[in-house]
């Protein structure tokens, strides 16, 4: 199906949404795993990096709120194209700044920029395709940012190593232009037409998403897993640099094997859907994220000075996350194709706030002398795998039985 049959037709360079979809999904690790090995460049010319990465983080969490509301008013493809437009523009101006204020305010709005692609690309997913075909769609296209989140560190690294950090601003900008014309050209309006006499989302609409029963339970399963990811991918480099001493060149290949497993992950998801159906595979997803942080656990416990059970461990959260992800980003909103871009918007919303506060509150327990060894990094894994067993076993089954007769709307999964 392409995102063109919106606008009446294919033409003679018109792009799938299959292929779209997964491009527009890794404008995300463009934007963060390119950007990393840029950051010790940054602060030696600039003073300071890590508050341009902490505003794009507040600001892509923030703008999906007001993204998705106005993707469901103005339709997919304008909200999506002023967001790549903008995109292009920050990352153009970020490679000029002179000074740290000005490059976490092109930051700034490019995070602002990737939530109106994000939220666009997920919101047409649930336009396109019926809600039980949902979590294969984004499962596909989640392979693809699992291929890119491979690739950008490997080439921001060599750009920086090469050329200078600001050359890996100059590449965010080329890939937003290059897909900024991909779009023009085959992305059509996507968005289903309001009823007549309807000009936007009825009010009230902010409330019939979390009267969702399946909103609530599938958005939980992708702010828990991703919560724990992100507790990983922020004190991993403090662990196994800092008190591990490994060298940063070795610790590079850890986000990438990451990548490896989350791949093969999000292809075994379609499978598994196919065979077991969305609850069944949860539930698989679930085990397999729970016994990846107690692997970690007791190598901490047991082998604390030893990298191999984080690893391991870390492998086997991958795979779990893998399935996570797509049934939990569809799930969100396949019970809701009327107000997509909200659903979206609130999902991906929550995913950034609970990664955010959970990793904020864990680097609390990091310290110059490693006093906790990697306990802070693992802790927030074990309590993100216990949330997905209690999700994936109690509270997933509940959807299947009839909704109280006060609920608005009647629920289903995915």
């Amino acid at each position: 199906m392409s995102a063109t049959e919106g606008r009446g037709g294919k033409g003679r360079f018109d792009v799938g949404f299959t292929l779209l979809l997964p491009l527009l999904l890794a404008a995300q690790p463009v934007a963060t795993d390119s950007y990393l090995p840029a950051l010790p460049a940054i602060a030696g010319e600039l003073g300071s990096a890590s508050t341009s990465l902490t505003l794009f983080v507040l600001a892509f969490g923030f703008a999906q709120l007001l993204c998705g509301p106005l993707a469901d008013r103005f339709g997919r493809r304008p909200v999506l194209l002023a967001g790549l437009g903008c995109y292009a523009i920050a990352a153009f101006g970020g490679a000029f700044a002179g000074s740290v204020a000005v490059l976490a305010g092109w930051r700034t709005l490019q995070g602002f920029s990737m939530a109106a692609i994000l939220v666009c690309a997920r919101a047409a997913v649930r336009d396109l395709y019926p809600a039980h075909e949902g979590p294969h769609v984004m499962a596909r296209g989640l392979t693809g940012l699992g291929v890119v989140g491979l690739m950008a560190p490997l080439l921001g690294a060599w750009l920086v190593q090469g050329a200078g950090w600001r050359w890996v601003m100059v590449a965010m900008a080329l890939y937003a232009v290059v897909l900024f014309a991909l779009c023009w050209r085959s992305f059509g309006e996507t968005r289903r037409p309001w009823g007549e006499g309807e000009s936007s989302a009825p009010r009230g609409s902010t409330r019939a998403v979390f009267a969702s029963r399946a909103f609530r339970a599938w958005a939980s399963v992708a702010a828990a897993t991703y919560g724990g990811l992100f507790c990983f991918l922020l004190l991993s480099p403090m662990v196994y640099i800092g008190y591990l001493g490994w060298s940063p060149a070795w610790y590079g290949w850890i986000p990438a094997g990451g990548s490896l497993v989350y791949i093969f992950s999000t292809t075994m998801c379609r499978s598994l859907l196919r065979r077991f159906g969305p609850m069944r595979t949860v539930r698989l997803g679930a085990v397999l994220s729970i016994t990846g942080a107690v692997i970690q656990a007791l190598g901490c416990w047991l082998m604390p000075h030893s990298a191999v059970p984080l690893l391991a461990g870390h492998a086997v959260y991958c795979l779990g996350h893998g399935i996570h992800q797509p049934c939990g980003q569809a799930g969100a909103v396949g019970d809701l194709p009327h107000l997509a871009g909200r659903a979206v918007s609130w999902s991906g919303f929550g995913m950034m706030m609970v990664a955010f506060c959970v990793g904020q509150v864990a680097a609390l327990f990091v310290d110059t002398s490693f006093s906790y060894g990697a306990w802070p990094m693992v802790v927030p894994m074990l309590m993100a795998g216990t949330v997905l067993l209690a999700i994936a076993f109690l509270w997933l089954p509940r959807l299947a039985q009839p909704a109280s007769p006060s609920s608005p709307q009647k629920d289903s999964t995915p």
